[in-house]
C-alpha cells in the first residue's frame, strides 16, 4: 500500500535525503521518498500504520524540528522562532565583543549566542553522527568549535549567523517555488453542480459518473471534462493551458475541467469519470513527475552522499600539508576549518533539484504535463520529431466527401455494413461513419479486429470486411467486401489543425527535423505534409512498421520524439526517447504510454516544451558551473592563507542562494512563440 503523508519543518535538501535513507531502513517500509521541494514524503507498507510511527520516531530524533501529518501545516511559526533566535543570538554577540566583561560573563554569553545562532544545526550535527552520517551540519559545527578553540570568537559566531541567515533565504527562496506549484491545486474543483431529477446538487467531483448533467455557473470552476448541451460563455484556461486570453465556448463543444466560467451558465455532459478529467491528470503528473530524475539529478543525488565525508578527509590533509609546511599548528587548523566551509555541498544539492522541479512547473502551467525530469531533460536534445496524421496533425474529425457503391447496392447499404463493423471502435473514422449512417444497427457474430487492417463480422451467414485492403488508392477511404468480394467503399476528408503549421516551423528554427508517418496512401499523406511544411514522409504504414521506422531512427540519427493521439500510437510513443501525447482527444493508452501530455492539444506546445527544456538545462549547469568555480577558487585562496573564515561562508551561503534564485528562472521562464495571424 503507498502511503503519502506531508513532511514539513526540513530546512535543507541534504537532511531530506539522509533522513530518507534511514527510512528506508526500517523494516516494512519500502520506496520512502522524500520530495524536499513539495514537502511530502511517499512510501510502501503493508502496515502503514505501524510503519508511520516508526517513520516518525526516527523523524523525531533525526529531525526534531520537522513534523509529519496527513494535511501540511499551514503556520509560519518556526519561521518566526528562528528568526527570533537568529537576532537574540546575533545582539548577544554584539554586545559581548564591544562591552568589557569578566572572562566567565564573556565566555557564558559566547556559548549562548553561539546556541541560539545554530542549536538546530549542532543537534542534526550529532544525532546524524550517531547513525554514521556525515553532512554540511557537522561540518559547520566543526568549524563553530575549531573557531573558538583558537581563539576566533568572531569568526566563529559569524560562520553560524550568516550559515543560519543564508539557511532562512534558503527555505524563502524554496518556499516561493513551492507556492508557485501549488497554485495548481487551487485548479481543482471542490463540487460539482449534479442536475438530477430532483433537481441540482452539490456533490464530490469524484461521484460524478460519466455521462451525468452538470451545471458550471458564472465564477465556478468546470469540475469535469465534458461535451456542452446548452449554454455559451467565456472559458479562462490560463491556470490549464497557459493561454491569457479567455476562450468563447457554446453549444456542441468539448471543454475541459479546471477552467473558470466568466460569465453564463453551461449545461455539460461529463464525458469522463474526475479521475480522468484533465484537472485530476494535471495533479496526478505534478505529484509524480519526481519519480522520474534526470541523469544529471540522479549524479548529484548520489554524490554528494559521499561528498561531504571526502570533503572532512581532504580537510585533514590541507591540515596536515599546511602543518608540515609552515610548522603553525594554530595556522593550519584554521585553513582546515575554511576548506570545511567552503565545502559545504548545499548549493549543488539544492539548485540542480530546484531548478528541474521549476522547470516542470513551468511547463505545467503552460498546459505541457512532463512526467518527470529526465523527460525534461531529453526534450532538450531531440534531433527528431516525428508525427502521426490524424489526430495529431489533423484534427482527426472526419467528414464524409463521397461514398463509391458496386452494382447491386446502394450507398446506403455500404455505409450501414461499414456501421455494422465499425460500431464499437472509437477511431475517428469510425465516428464519421456512426454519425452519418441512419438504419438501425443489428448484432453481428464472429467480430475480429485485424490489427493495423481493420475489422471482419458475420451477417446472415455472409463474412464482411470494413478497413482497407487496397493500398494504392488515392484518398482516406475504408473499404467494404462481402466474402472477399468487393462492394463500395466509403472517402473522408480530415482537416489540418491551424498550429500544426507553426509547430513544425518553430521546430525546424530549433533545429529539430520533422517526419509524417501515416498510415495514409502516399498522395494524402504528402498532401498533408506539404500544407506544414514536412518535408520527409512515410506513407502506407502499420503500426508495427512505425514502430520498427521509429526505432531505427533512434540507432542512426539520435534522440527521437514521437507526437501521437490513439491507441495504436502507444507502441511508438512507448520506443520514442520522449512520447508526445494529445490531453484532449488522446486514447488513454497512447497517453499512458507517453512521456509528455498536451494538455490542450496544441502542437505549438511541442516547441515550447523543448524551449523550456533548454532554458532549464542551461540553467542546472550555470549553478553546477558557478558553484563549483567559486568554491574552487575559495579552497584555493583559503588553503594558501588569502582569504578569512568570512569569505568562506560566503562562498558557501552566499553561491547557495546566488543558484537558488538562478534556479527560480526556471518557473517563469516565458518562451517567445509565434501566434497565429
Amino acid at each position: 500500500m503507498k502511503i503519502k503523508v506531508k513532511l514539513t519543518g526540513l530546512d535543507c535538501p541534504n537532511c531530506a535525503r539522509n533522513l530518507q535513507t534511514e527510512i528506508n531502513k526500517i523494516d516494512g517500509v519500502k520506496n520512502a521518498q522524500i520530495e524536499f521541494v513539495k514537502n511530502s514524503l511517499t512510501f510502501e507498507s503493508e502496515t502503514p500504520e505501524v510503519s508511520l510511527q516508526k517513520i516518525i520516531d526516527l523523524t523525531k530524533k533525526l529531525e526534531p524540528q520537522a513534523k509529519i501529518s496527513y494535511k501540511e501545516n499551514k503556520t509560519n511559526k518556526n519561521f518566526v522562532i528562528d528568526l527570533v533566535f537568529l537576532l537574540l543570538g546575533i545582539g548577544i554577540g554584539v554586545f559581548i565583543f564591544f562591552c568589557p566583561l569578566n572572562k566567565g560573563i564573556y565566555w557564558t554569553l559566547y556559548v549562548i549566542s553561539a546556541l541560539l545562532l545554530g542549536y538546530k544545526t549542532y543537534i542534526k550535527a550529532i544525532c546524524l553522527l550517531f547513525k554514521g552520517i556525515v553532512n554540511e551540519n557537522l561540518l559547520i559545527t566543526i568549524s563553530v568549535i575549531g573557531a573558538s578553540i583558537i581563539s576566533e570568537h568572531m569568526e566563529g559566531l559569524m560562520v553560524i549567523a550568516l550559515y543560519s541567515i543564508g539557511k532562512i533565504f534558503e527555505n524563502l527562496a524554496v518556499s516561493k517555488s513551492r507556492k508557485s506549484i501549488e497554485k495548481l491545486a487551487r485548479m481543482q474543483p471542490e463540487y460539482a453542480n449534479l442536475l438530477t431529477k430532483k433537481g441540482e446538487t452539490k456533490v464530490d467531483p469524484q461521484s460524478v459518473a460519466v455521462g451525468s448533467t452538470i451545471l458550471v455557473h458564472a465564477g465556478e470552476k468546470v469540475p469535469i471534462d465534458g461535451t456542452i448541451i446548452s449554454g455559451s460563455s467565456l472559458v479562462d484556461n490560463q491556470s490549464l493551458t497557459g493561454e491569457s486570453v479567455p476562450i468563447s465556448k457554446m453549444s456542441g463543444e468539448e471543454i475541459l475541467s479546471g477552467g473558470i466560467v466568466l460569465d453564463g451558465t453551461l449545461k455539460i455532459k461529463t464525458t469522463a469519470d474526475y479521475k480522468n478529467s484533465a484537472i485530476s491528470k494535471i495533479m496526478d503528473l505534478v505529484e509524480n513527475a519526481s519519480e522520474h530524475k534526470s541523469k544529471t539529478e540522479t549524479f548529484i543525488s548520489k554524490i554528494t552522499r559521499w561528498y561531504t565525508l571526502g570533503v572532512v578527509v581532504l580537510a585533514v590533509l590541507v591540515w596536515g600539508i599546511v602543518w608540515a609546511v609552515s610548522h603553525n599548528l594554530e595556522t593550519a587548523f584554521y585553513r582546515g576549518l575554511i576548506f570545511l566551509v567552503v565545502s559545504c555541498p548545499c548549493a549543488f544539492a539544492i539548485s540542480v533539484p530546484l531548478s528541474y522541479f521549476s522547470g516542470l512547473g513551468n511547463a505545467s502551467k503552460n498546459g505541457i504535463l512532463i512526467k518527470g525530469s529526465n523527460y525534461l531533460d531529453a526534450c532538450s536534445n531531440l534531433k527528431i520529431v516525428a508525427f502521426d496524421k490524424t489526430g495529431t496533425i489533423t484534427t482527426g474529425k472526419f467528414e464524409i466527401s463521397k461514398i463509391n457503391a458496386t452494382k447491386g447496392y446502394s450507398k446506403s447499404d455500404i455505409l450501414y455494413f461499414a456501421a455494422l463493423g465499425e460500431q464499437n471502435s472509437l477511431h475517428p473514422l469510425a465516428k464519421a461513419i456512426n454519425e452519418n449512417n441512419k438504419r438501425k444497427l443489428v448484432e453481428v457474430s464472429n467480430v475480429r479486429e485485424i490489427a493495423g487492417k481493420g475489422v471482419e463480422y458475420r451477417l446472415a451467414g455472409d463474412k464482411y470486411f470494413v478497413g482497407r485492403k487496397n493500398k494504392t488508392m488515392k484518398a482516406t477511404v475504408v473499404e467494404a467486401y462481402k466474402n472477399d468480394t468487393f462492394i463500395g467503399s466509403i472517402e473522408l476528408n480530415d482537416s489540418i489543425k491551424p498550429t500544426s503549421i507553426l509547430a513544425c516551423n518553430e521546430l525546424k528554427s530549433l533545429g529539430v527535423n520533422c517526419v509524417l508517418l501515416s498510415g495514409d496512401n502516399s498522395e494524402t499523406a504528402n498532401a498533408v505534409a506539404s500544407k506544414v511544411n514536412i518535408s520527409e514522409v512515410h506513407s502506407n504504414l502499420l503500426p508495427n512498421e512505425k514502430f520498427d521506422l521509429l526505432q531505427n531512427y533512434k540507432n542512426k540519427k539520435g534522440k527521437v520524439g514521437y507526437v501521437g493521439d490513439g491507441i495504436n500510437d502507444a507502441p511508438t510513443l512507448a520506443v520514442s526517447d520522449v512520447g508526445f501525447s494529445m490531453g484532449i482527444n488522446g486514447a488513454p493508452a497512447s497517453i499512458e504510454a507517453s512521456d509528455v501530455v498536451i494538455v490542450d492539444d496544441n502542437l505549438q506546445k511541442i516547441p515550447t516544451a523543448i524551449k523550456i527544456s533548454r532554458f532549464t538545462r542551461k540553467i542546472v549547469w550555470e549553478n553546477i558551473i558557478l558553484s563549483a568555480l567559486i568554491k574552487i577558487v575559495f579552497l584555493t585562496l583559503g588553503a594558501c592563507g588569502v582569504t578569512g573564515m568570512l569569505a568562506a561562508v560566503f562562498a558557501d551561503v552566499g553561491v547557495t542562494l546566488l543558484a537558488i534564485l538562478n534556479s527560480l528562472r526556471a518557473l517563469y521562464y516565458r518562451p517567445n512563440n509565434k501566434k497565429m495571424p
